[in-house]
This record gives C-alpha cells, sequence and structure tokens, in this order.
C-alpha cells in the first residue's frame, strides 16, 4: 500500500499517463509503445478525442484493463465487432485498418542466412530492443546478465548493477522476497533450475560457486535440503509479481524462454504482462500455479548434455565474452568523461548516490532529457550506458542514506521528475502529499486498531486499503 517510489511526474494517471513537450508526446521506457502506443496515438488525434473511458466501452471491456493495454499490457485478439468499433470511433483511414490488423494477428519474419556473428549479435541486440514494453534480457548458462531493453531496467534496475546475475537476485535479495508472491514457491522453481544445471554441468566451476553463494542464505539452503526434483527453466511459468515501477501494483505476467541459434548456451527471456485470471486460475486459463509440481528427469538431464556437446565451440561463452559490454547497454563508451557528457551540457553529477549504487556506476542527472545517465564498468575500457527515469534511482536510494551530499541529489532528482513549470509542479507536489496523507492516516488507523486489540479487524481493512 505504501511507496517510497510514486513517480513525481504524474505519469502514472488514471487516464492521460502521458507529458506533453512543445506539443509533442514524450513516450516513458516500457510504457506506450507498440500497440498500447499505437492506440494512445488513434485516440488522441481521433475527432473529440475520445477518452479512455469512452474506447474502453466501445471495445466492451473495463476501463482499468484499457488503461494497463495503454500500458503495456498484451490485449486478447480482437473480436471482429470490437475491430469494427474501433475503426469506427478513431475514423481509422485504410492504412489505419491495416495497422490495426497488424496488430492484432501479428506477423510471421523469416530470419536471415548466412550472416557473420557479429551481425548476428546486432540482430539480437535488436530483437531484445523490439520486446518493447515486455522486458526481455539476455542471459548466459549460469544466469549472468548480459543483455537488455529499457523495459527490463524499469522494471528490475539491479540488472545494470555490476555482475547482475538473476539467481543471485531472486533467492538472496530482500527487493526479490517482495516483488515475487509466494516467494517460497519461486525459491523452490530457482533451486531445481540450479539442482538440474549441476546435473547437467557438473565440473562447472562458475556454478558451483553460485550455488555455494546462494546456499549461505539459511532460507535458501533450507529449500536446497528439501526440494528433490529438479526444472530445465521457467519457460510458460505464469506467476504474479509487486513491481515497484508500477506504484508495487500487483501484476500477473508470462516468463518465455527461448535459445537463440547464434548464442546457443544462453537464455533469452521476455516477460510479457497478461491481464491477471481469476483466483483459482492464471491469466492462460490453467491452474494457478500448477509450474510448481513440474519436474525433469535423469532422461532431460542427459538430452540437455547431448544437446551441450554438440553445440558449435564458436558459439560458447569464450567468444562473447569479450563482448558483453556491447550486448548488456544501451551504448557504450570508453570513459565515464564520455557517459556523463552524455546527459547534455546542463549534466549534473551525483558522486553520493553513485557510491550507494556500486563502485563501478557512476549516474549523471540530465535535467533537460528529464533521464538519469546510469552508467557502469563492465571491463577496462568499456562503460555501458542506460537513461533511465528520475524516480527510478530514487527508489533504490535507501531511506537511511538520505542525508547530507545524498539528500541534496535526491532533491535534484525529484525536482527533475515533476513538470517543468512550476505551477504544474506545484499542483502535482499537492497531488502527492494528499496521498501520502491517507495512506499515513489509513496506517495510523490500523495502527490503534491492532494496539487496543482488533487484530483481525486491522488485517481486514489493510487488506481492503
Amino acid at each position: 500500500m505504501v511507496s517510497y517510489a510514486h513517480d513525481a511526474s504524474g505519469n502514472g494517471g488514471a487516464d492521460e499517463g502521458i507529458s506533453e513537450k512543445s506539443g509533442a508526446v514524450q513516450q516513458l521506457a516500457g510504457q506506450y509503445m507498440g500497440f498500447g502506443a499505437l492506440l494512445l496515438q488513434w485516440r488522441k488525434a481521433a475527432p473529440g478525442r475520445p477518452t479512455q473511458a469512452r474506447t474502453a466501452k466501445a471495445m466492451g471491456i473495463s476501463v482499468r484493463t484499457y488503461y494497463k493495454i495503454e500500458k503495456g499490457a498484451v490485449p486478447p485478439r480482437l473480436t471482429p465487432e470490437q475491430f469494427e468499433s474501433l475503426v469506427k470511433l478513431f475514423r481509422l483511414d485504410e492504412a489505419g485498418r491495416n495497422a490495426l490488423m497488424y496488430h492484432n494477428i501479428g506477423a510471421s519474419l523469416k530470419p536471415p542466412r548466412g550472416s557473420s556473428q557479429p551481425q548476428l549479435q546486432k540482430a539480437l541486440r535488436l530483437l531484445i530492443d523490439r520486446q518493447m514494453p515486455s522486458p526481455a534480457y539476455l542471459c548466459d548458462q549460469n544466469w549472468n546478465i548480459i543483455g537488455f531493453n529499457t523495459a527490463m531496467a524499469e522494471w528490475w534496475p539491479w540488472v545494470m548493477e555490476p555482475g547482475a546475475n538473476l539467481i543471485l537476485w531472486a533467492l538472496t535479495s530482500p527487493e526479490a522476497r517482495t516483488q515475487y508472491q509466494d516467494w517460497d514457491m519461486h525459491a523452490s522453481a530457482y533451486v531445481k533450475m540450479l539442482k538440474f544445471a549441476k546435473a547437467a554441468r557438473p565440473d562447472d566451476l562458475e556454478l558451483r560457486a553460485l550455488i555455494e553463494k546462494v546456499t549461505k542464505d539459511p532460507d535458501v539452503r533450507h529449500v536446497w535440503d528439501t526440494e528433490t526434483d529438479m526444472g530445465e527453466t521457467r519457460d510458460g511459468h505464469v506467476f504474479r509479481m509487486n513491481i515497484a515501477a508500477l506504484d508495487w501494483e500487483t501484476i500477473e505476467v508470462v516468463s518465455h524462454v527461448l535459445y537463440p541459434a547464434s548464442m546457443p548456451q544462453c537464455r533469452f527471456v521476455v516477460i510479457t504482462w497478461v491481464e491477471g485470471g481469476e483466483e483459482e486460475h492464471d491469466a492462460l486459463g490453467d491452474t494457478r500455479n500448477a509450474w510448481a509440481a513440474t519436474t525433469a528427469s535423469q532422461d532431460d538431464v542427459e538430452a540437455a548434455q547431448w544437446h551441450e556437446q554438440n553445440r558449435v565451440d564458436e558459439d560458447s561463452a569464450t567468444r562473447w565474452r569479450r563482448e558483453v559490454a556491447g550486448l548488456a547497454s544501451r551504448m557504450v563508451v570508453a570513459t565515464p568523461e564520455e557517459a556523463a557528457e552524455l546527459a547534455g551540457r546542463n549534466g549534473v553529477p551525483m558522486p553520493a548516490i553513485s557510491k550507494l549504487m556500486g563502485p563501478d556506476a557512476q549516474l549523471t542527472l540530465a535535467p533537460d532529457q528529464s533521464t538519469v545517465v546510469w552508467a557502469v564498468e563492465e571491463a577496462v575500457g568499456y562503460w555501458s550506458v542506460t537513461h533511465v527515469r528520475p524516480a527510478t534511482v530514487i527508489a533504490r536510494v535507501p531511506r537511511e542514506a538520505v542525508h547530507g551530499p545524498c539528500r541534496t541529489e535526491v532533491l535534484q532528482l525529484v525536482r527533475s521528475a515533476l513538470p517543468t513549470d512550476a505551477d504544474a509542479a506545484t499542483t502535482r507536489i499537492g497531488q502527492l502529499l494528499e496521498e501520502r496523507d491517507t495512506e499515513q492516516q489509513v496506517l495510523r488507523e490500523v495502527l490503534n486498531k491492532i494496539e487496543n486489540g482488533d487484530a483481525g479487524g486491522a488485517a481486514a481493512q489493510a487488506g481492503q486499503s
């Protein structure tokens, strides 16, 4: 209920969730792209500028569901009636009809053949980017993150940290335990994957070190000692998460895992946000959390070993490790000074917050762009750069660290996240303060009920809140 990482810009609004500069729509990372952006563009350009409520009514869906679609959720296929209703409401011409049909049906593209390896890697980089607004990442066989798109960075900023590793984050990070609903169940799934990998690659020293590291956590050690099954991947798993970048809204996602032909030891993962199902069934209509009961056999392990032995050596991890920085970043520069220059002439260094983000991190506020240039030294002469929203950085700063120079930098981030116009910024601050007051009032009321012995009623009221 209480979130420290509210988007001060107001971009999470229920209807007009965008900001405008010089009459142009400013799109945020991971939002208002793809099919959702198309609907938003048509709605804004249509005669009378129909509201989200009117558009939702034309489609026969709830306003909340339509809002999520514009923000990035994947909608179900349109019925012929919904299709024609949108064409009529937006007064689409022939090109618009074709575009709507394309996004509704999808397209099948044949991959190019005969490309050299560097070109294939560039193509894979493009593929990761093209998954927007769905978070997507590329990891190696030991779950080290080596590529990600902007939506992934916005939803899960830990991927930008040096040495980012999915298993390490999922099993040992307090953040993961907050974001995964039923964390114990997810911990079992990741432990199954570790056990499968250990059986398939018993001589992998890096894997062994990863297992030793995560099992130092007593909760993970208990899962490791009691879980007897194995699992190869999380492909097709449907589960719920609480996302800080979405004001801690609970959403339902589907995990898709693929193996790129050009980098067969890597996993290409796309996280699709879908409209949630009923309590007993997930968004795909199956029994909720049915994946928790799946297991792999020794035959699966032997099949994995056979495939790995037959992979071509030139596609192994050794060759692509030299290009990790280029794959894992939005941009690669040679020095931290070059990274800082990307923030523009008015760039503001943030040394105190940079120190909190890690010894190899450098953050520079770009006020003119309303973004933060987050640079990480991946290797000597390789600084990977990602542009993120100020709210993303604010969410990563521990509360206890907000004092002295760090407080000054947080104040600059908050101001940059607010509208440029002073009156608009003042109005937005008033809205945020009112929201905080309401949250504090509810918490105080729940606290009073608990102190007065009405724990059950307080829990019910907190759940409703």
